[in-house]
């Protein structure tokens, strides 16, 4: 199956070892104030260069359109009504999406961008409640085939769509509603942020409603959630388990990773587990001494192998399982 990156469309053979939700590009500063905006391409060029040394050839960059670099920083509409034309709540503004591809050149990484809407309180009312269902899956629809805002970067996957808490919101339902019909009409994978709460179930179940495939469907921030028979409940129903928060924030943290890999070996899954980093701030990139963008090809996959995962089992977790979530094989 041919996948888009943000420069071209290549064969999903191509692929090679990758993450599988991360973000280059990013404007968290509503969160994380002092570190979360990702802006320097410079910078980003060469973190992209540690993972390509490391053997990583592709990226899945997910970041949505409320959290593009140049977006208004208020979606939630306190600090004043929506631009007039809305570009970052529709899609991913021009000027955010052609960096992207310049990233990617100027690193010699396949990056493949998301399309669609994060989760509560981000999330435009405005004009999410102002338009259909079907015209915001219209959006997505032409950024996977067309190009997003008007640009030649075309999205490869609908995502990260979210939920906040443990529940799905009204207004995180259209959203959801729309990226399953998006994904429908596309065949694109669908990956979704379910973080600290074990909402995937109910994320599965919604999109079951609008007839998606789970094996086209990726849960993500599964290690958030450390319950491993939730992760087995959705690998049960055919979805993909992504465990994408793994960095070397603490020992703990490593270990807790290690252990929910391996305990989904052990159950026979090892085909549905994902990993990634989710850098999403300054401090975990490696200049600042975080887990950058090479901590699970280096560090991670050694501690998998030293845990007793097989090896095969772990090039199949970073580079076949990616490849199948991707192209749907």
């Amino acid at each position: 199956m041919a996948i888009n990156t943000v420069d071209s469309t290549i064969a999903d053979s191509d692929l090679g070892v990758t993450l599988m939700h991360e973000h280059v590009l990013l404007n968290l500063t509503a969160e994380y104030r002092g570190g979360g905006l990702l802006n320097n391409e410079a910078l980003m060029v060469e973190e992209l260069k540690r993972f390509v040394a490391a053997g990583g050839r592709s990226l899945v960059e997910l970041t949505p359109a409320e959290l593009t670099v140049g977006a208004a920083p208020d979606p939630a509409g306190a600090l004043g009504p929506e631009p007039a034309d809305d570009f970052g709540w529709r899609s991913r503004t021009p000027s955010s999406v052609l960096a992207l591809q310049r990233v990617a050149r100027a690193a010699g990484v396949n990056v493949i961008a998301g399309t669609g809407h994060y989760r509560d309180p981000y999330l435009a009312g405005g004009w999410l409640d102002a338009h259909s269902v079907n015209v915001i899956a219209d959006v997505m629809v032409g950024d996977i085939e067309e190009g997003i805002s008007g640009t030649n970067v075309r999205a490869g996957i609908i995502g990260e769509i979210g939920a906040d808490k443990w529940y799905i919101s009204a207004l995180e339902e259209r959203s959801f509603r729309a990226a399953a019909r998006a994904q429908k009409r596309t065949g694109v994978a669908l990956t979704t942020h379910a973080a600290r709460w074990p909402v995937g179930i109910a994320q599965l179940d919604l999109m079951a409603e609008e007839g998606v495939d789970p094996r086209r469907v990726i849960i993500g921030h599964c290690d958030s959630v450390p319950i491993p028979r939730y992760h087995r409940a959705l690998a049960e129903r055919g979805a993909f388990v992504q465990f994408d928060t793994i960095r070397n924030e603490s020992e703990q943290q490593v270990e807790q990773g290690v252990r929910l890999v391996h305990q989904m070996v052990e159950a026979g899954f090892a085909s549905q587990v994902l990993l990634s980093h989710d850098v999403c701030t300054t401090s975990q990139l490696k200049s600042s001494g975080g887990c950058g963008f090479d901590f699970v090809v280096t560090t991670f996959t050694e501690r998998l192998l030293e845990a007793g995962i097989p090896a095969e089992i772990v090039q199949q977790i970073i580079e076949d399982n990616p490849r199948r979530a991707l192209a749907g094989q």
